[in-house]
Order: structure tokens, then sequence, then C-alpha cells
């Protein structure tokens, strides 16, 4: 199974991409495609399509594909990887997170929550093909994969 991360334009800007991205491989999972982009107003409103309407929408488009800044994307895989890294990533709220996940030890606000996770395989699936080609996808053996999975 595979899902999409967004390391958000204020975890780019406060240095924490490879604290981030070392959660997920400390973890076992497995990252197979991984860049940085400047998110545009029009890949920002398909990806968070299902938010138009709501009171933070414009908000959220607007920060994510601020033009100061630039945001990673990447697609994990793992066993039962959907729910795993939303529990890594924590509460969207980040007062509401439980220390020692990613928005509650780097986040404070829910505008600024750092990382974007997908929220069920349909969405992941949906949402992975907005930012990554077949071929950006990468197939490959971690040496560890028996000593992380029975």
């Amino acid at each position: 199974m595979r899902t999409l991360i967004i390391i958000k334009p204020d975890a780019v800007q406060r240095g924490l991409i490879g604290r981030i991205l070392a959660r997920f491989e400390e973890k076992g999972i497995k990252i197979v495609a991984l860049k940085m982009i400047h998110i545009h107003k029009e890949l920002a409103e398909k990806h968070y399509d299902e938010h138009k309407g709501k009171a933070f929408y414009e908000n959220l488009i607007k920060y994510i594909s601020s033009e100061s800044s630039r945001a990673v994307v990447g697609v994990l895989e793992g066993h039962n990887i959907v729910p795993v890294v939303r529990k890594i990533c924590g509460s969207t709220n980040p007062q509401e997170s439980e220390l020692g996940t990613l928005r509650g030890d780097f986040g404070m606000h829910t505008g600024r929550n750092i990382i974007h996770a997908s929220d069920s395989e349909e969405s992941a699936k949906r949402e992975i093909a907005l930012f990554f080609t077949e071929e950006e996808l990468h197939e490959y053996t971690r040496i560890d994969e028996d000593w992380v999975y029975e």
C-alpha cells in the first residue's frame, strides 16, 4: 500500500524536512518517490477540492501555494500505511496532537500543521496521481524489510 505526504511550506521554511522524513524511515516505512515543488494554485485546488466552500479553504490554498516557499511531496509504502502515517503525523490540530507525533512535536496551529497525509486508500491513489507519474514511483526492496515485517 502507498500514501501521499506533503511536507508543507512552514516545515520547509523551518528546516524540518530531514527530521520529518527520518521519522518515517526509522519506523521502517519505505519512501518510493520524493520531490520538492511549488504547488501552483490550480493543483492546490484540485488536491483540496473536498474542502471547497469551507471557512479555511481560501487560506489553505494561499498557504500551500505560497510563492515564497516550496513543499516536499512524497509517496510512502508499507503495510497498513495510511493509518500508520496518519498516527505518526498526529491530529490535524497540533495543540491536540500527542507529543511524539510530528504535529505534536513541531506544530502550534491548525493553519500551520507542517504535514499532509492521505486520509484513505482511495484518497491516496487520487492524490498520488495528482503529484506523480508512474515513472516517478520506484519499486525496490529495503535491506531491513525482513526485520520490519513478519
